[in-house]
């Protein structure tokens, strides 16, 4: 069983960056990832300072180059199971390794749980979208439709139609929708369709229209819609640690940096904020990482001033 000082779960914006401020701090890290992270399915980033339009891999190869130079190793390999000790936490991998680490960071970010629509899977990150901040330059003054599965996308509709004039929302699979934002969206010009959508049209990864259930098509450049965010923290389920209630679901109670109710785990990124972006991710693991950092900081000096008496 190998001992480090923190380990990281997950080496996506979040967990890189924990793992850079605890490598810069000279604590002895390692990294685990599985090696899916939640952008794999775009080609680029956007509304990332100095980095946009990168490639999301290409990120990532950087981070993992600049670790190597402050010592912290990595893995490639998934977590069976996680359990705590009042000094350590132990983090067993499934290549049969087992791990322990005083402080913890579960950077592991979410699934979206797309519907099961055909021809949306294939499109997803290309030509259906959900971020409007990330992708919405790049289809500007396009054909855009909005696929509505659940009340939370009213508002992402309204920031759609700052993007072009022909958006076109679909309400079919969400039902009725409330007079007074029917007549806002009206007032600006946005169509809204009642027919569901049944199937995306064009040859993946490009949209070229839906076709609804009374076999009318719709055209469309780009549809932006939201999947169900889906954490992924399975592992840490038998520590029974706090959890918050939000529109999205069920997700880990963490302070501002970071911290959960086990005074020796830190989650950071979308596994807790499943509408943080790049930088915004990339900020919560640095801020995660430096506060893990400061707790060892303090239990070392209580640990040097317990022996001190004892000597």
């Amino acid at each position: 069983m190998e001992q480090w000082d923190a380990i990281v779960i997950g080496a996506g914006a979040a967990g890189l960056s924990a793992a850079q401020m605890l490598g810069r701090s000279r604590r002895r890290t390692l990294v685990v990832d599985a090696g899916a992270p939640r952008n794999r399915f775009a080609e680029h980033m956007h509304g990332v300072l100095g980095k946009d339009g990168t490639p999301p891999p290409d990120l990532l190869a950087r981070g993992r180059a600049e670790l190597e130079v402050y010592g912290v190793e990595a893995r490639a390999a998934s977590v069976v199971s996680v359990t705590e000790r009042p000094t350590n936490v132990t983090v067993v991998l499934d290549d049969g390794t087992s791990h322990t680490a005083r402080a913890l960071i579960v950077a592991t970010g979410i699934a979206d749980e797309l519907p099961d629509l055909p021809g949306l899977a294939e499109r997803w990150g290309r030509s259906v979208l959900h971020c409007p901040f990330c992708h919405g330059w790049e289809v500007r003054d396009q054909r855009l439709g909005v696929l509505l599965l659940s009340p939370l996308q009213l508002h992402q509709a309204q920031l759609v139609r700052a993007l072009s004039d022909d958006v076109t929302v679909f309400a079919g699979a969400l039902g009725d929708l409330d007079p007074a934002v029917e007549q806002r969206w009206r007032a600006r010009g946005i169509a809204i369709e009642r027919e569901p959508v049944v199937e995306l049209l064009g040859d993946a990864p490009h949209l070229t229209g839906v076709r609804l259930r009374d076999e009318r098509t719709v055209p469309l450049d780009a549809m932006f819609t939201m999947g169900a965010p889906r954490p992924h923290d399975g592992f840490l389920a038998a520590l029974d640690l706090d959890r918050v209630e939000t529109p999205h679901g069920a997700f880990l109670a963490v302070d501002a940096a970071g911290r959960t109710s086990s005074r020796r785990i830190w989650a950071a990124g979308n596994v807790v904020n499943p509408m943080a972006n790049v930088p915004q991710s990339m900020g919560a693991g640095a801020a995660a990482g430096a506060a893990a950092h400061g707790a060892l900081v303090e239990e070392d000096f209580e640990l040097a001033a317990a022996a001190s008496l004892r000597a």
